[in-house]
């Protein structure tokens, strides 16, 4: 409808009269030319007034339809003048509301374009307003630029004042001008700054001059010490003899201390204070250096970041087979994860500690990285074949030979706290069932090696080299001790198997001029041999023997009368005195628990003319025979 009102013509041609008679009858130059224009006109029009006139047009043109189909209903023709008048009527109220549509969409498309202008005009102002909101921030972010602003000179330390005005000459100082213009005293500081730094540097010159001088002498000394080894190594092959001679290693302390280089910190210490208490209290105590010393060297070295050309064809052409090959199992993975956790360090340490009869306590330590903890083995070596005595063959065994050294430490669990959430993660359950391979984390291992953990931390005690050092001689006596005792009793129970009772001359007055019982048999058993026996349920249910102790089985005879002693032998004898329990078999049975003889001839040493006993080791294991 736009489209037609702008091709209509705005401008009509009218008469004053409506006839063209009298258009026709007037001369060119006697016509009256008027202009319509419905825009014009819409401005002098109210939309009330024509809304209006649109409902009484649309009700008078209904009312003349109703008129007309009447007409024609009364039997009116369609060509009577009745007819055609209100035909007529209804043409000229269609005209009407043609009119009153144009004039609608006029108005409409002149609210438009005035509601267009105006949204112009409020998209300008609003720009207007961003670009002035953008202004203010861009000046407030300058603004904040500026008072954040910190010079350069700010950084620069200073002297304070009164040692400006105390050290700086009078030029630069300018005490008149600078005592009531900081601005002033800051230029002035910054000045005897420069000077300072200037005569610094002239002074850093001169030390890297002389500092090069130095160097080159270096270099010369050091070719001429260069040039002196190989003459130095001829001469140290030609003493290698001298130094056997004299007990003198040198060369062999040179070496292990190059390879003590590549020692983890807890095995360091340990040969560190092992050698010194070595060297100052006992000379019988050697400790040297075993392992893989280039593996070592490969674990303190950083990974290369570049490889050779063939280095990396190679690993191609094994991540292809790996791809090949089919994937690992969990288990397989947890078995691979357990190995990494329980990874041993490539260096040991060993500690050799003699004893007077000859004999040596073999000591391997061993570091695992992952667990932070160290590990023992043990291991002795004798003059003599001790392998006669079947009953003393848990004596010398390495699982248990240095069990409870100290008391409560039997070497199965970790002593770190934080090994056991390792061991979850990996499905661990106990460090005991490694120990085999491993070896035994006793608590004193820990503290040789300079490690201490919470659970056996005594107070006042420092860490590293000085908990090594405070543990290192009760250790060593305790070692030795160890040895010794086991090697005697190991002696004695071969003596005992072959029915011989040793006596030592202390212990002679203890026994009569006559001794008429013999002893018939001793033997070891195990603990749950031990606990299964009737007369020693007592001894189990006081706790008072334990799986990690050893247990012997004697039996003594005298005619019809059989005594039976069963011996609970504890590791840290003979600390710990050995425990008997006695059965008596003699017209009945009886125990110490049961008869006041046989108890009084156990826990007394007193005899009569009805009592005897006989002493079956030296020192404290006894065993006492009821004698009728």
């Amino acid at each position: 409808m736009s489209d037609a009102l702008k091709k209509r013509k705005s401008k009509v041609l009218r008469s004053e009269t409506g006839t063209p008679e009298g258009k026709c009858g007037r001369g060119e130059g006697d016509q009256d030319m008027r202009v319509y224009s419905e825009e014009v006109e819409l401005d002098g029009r109210d939309p009330e007034e024509d809304y209006q006139q649109y409902k009484l047009t649309c009700e008078a043109l209904a009312k003349l339809m109703n008129d007309i189909q009447e007409l024609k209903a009364n039997g009116a023709k369609d060509g009577c003048a009745e007819v055609e008048e209100k035909r007529m009527q209804s043409c000229i109220h269609f005209m009407s509301l043609k009119k009153l549509n144009r004039l609608a969409h006029m108005r409409l498309k002149r609210g438009r374009d005035q509601t267009h202008e105006g949204k112009q005009r409020v998209d300008v102002l609003h720009l207007q307003l961003q670009n002035l909101l953008y202004e203010v921030m861009h000046l407030q972010k300058e603004i904040s630029k500026c008072l954040e602003f910190k010079s350069k000179h700010e950084e620069i330390d200073l002297v304070s004042v009164d040692e400006f005005y105390k050290e700086a000459p009078p030029e630069i100082s300018r005490t008149p001008l600078t005592k009531d213009d900081p601005h002033q005293l800051t230029l002035a500081r910054l000045d005897w700054e420069l000077e300072q730094r200037k005569r610094l540097a002239e002074q850093y010159k001169e030390s890297l001059s002389s500092k090069e001088k130095i160097q080159k002498g270096i270099e010369v000394k050091k070719e001429h010490l260069s040039s002196l080894q190989p003459g130095l190594n001829a001469i140290m092959q030609a003493s290698l003899p001298v130094q056997e001679y004299l007990s003198m290693p040198f060369e062999q302390t040179q070496r292990q201390t190059e390879i003590a280089r590549h020692l983890p910190p807890s095995l360091y210490v340990l040969l560190v204070q092992a050698s010194a208490y070595g060297q100052a209290c006992d000379k019988s105590l050697s400790v040297s250096i075993s392992g893989d010393v280039d593996e070592a060297k490969a674990l303190s070295k950083p990974p290369e970041d570049s490889q050779d050309d063939d280095s990396c064809d190679s690993d191609a052409e094994e991540e292809q087979e790996k791809t090949k090959r089919r994937r690992p199992t969990t288990g397989g993975q947890l078995d691979d994860k357990r190995r990494e956790m329980l990874k041993r360090h490539p260096l040991s340490l060993c500690l050799d500690l003699k004893c007077k009869d000859g004999s040596v306590l073999h000591l391997f330590n061993y570091y695992l990285m992952n667990l932070n903890i160290m590990t023992v083995k043990a291991k002795v070596s004798t003059a003599t074949d001790l392998t006669g005595a079947i009953s003393a063959g848990e004596l010398l065994n390495p699982d248990t030979l240095l069990n409870c050294l100290y008391a409560n430490d039997q070497g199965r669990e970790t002593p770190n706290p934080s090994n056991r959430y390792q061991f979850d993660k990996v499905g661990i359950s106990s460090f005991g069932d490694y120990v085999a391979e491993l070896g035994h984390p006793y608590l004193w291992v820990q503290s040789l090696g300079g490690l201490q953990f919470p659970s056996d931390a005594p107070e006042g005690l420092r860490a590293g080299s000085s908990l090594s050092a405070s543990h290192m001689e009760s250790t060593m006596k305790l070692l030795r001790g160890r040895v010794q005792s086991r090697l005697a009793l190991h002696k004695q129970f071969s003596s005992l198997e072959h029915s011989i009772v040793p006596v030592s001359t202390e212990c002679q007055h203890l026994f009569p001029a006559k001794v008429l019982s013999r002893l018939a048999r001793w033997t070891t058993m195990s603990h749950q041999e031990y606990t299964n026996l009737s007369f020693t349920q007592h001894v189990s249910e006081a706790g008072l023997a334990r799986e990690t102790d050893l247990f012997f089985m004697a039996v003594v005879e005298r005619g019809t009368a059989r005594l039976q002693a069963a011996v609970v032998l504890n590791p840290r004898y003979p600390e710990i005195s050995p425990l008997f329990a006695l059965s008596l078999s003699w017209k009945g049975e009886c125990s110490g628990r049961t008869d006041d003889n046989l108890r009084v001839s156990v826990h007394t040493h007193t005899h009569s003319s009805h009592t005897e006993y006989e002493a079956l080791t030296q020192g404290r294991i006894s065993i006492f025979c009821y004698v009728l």
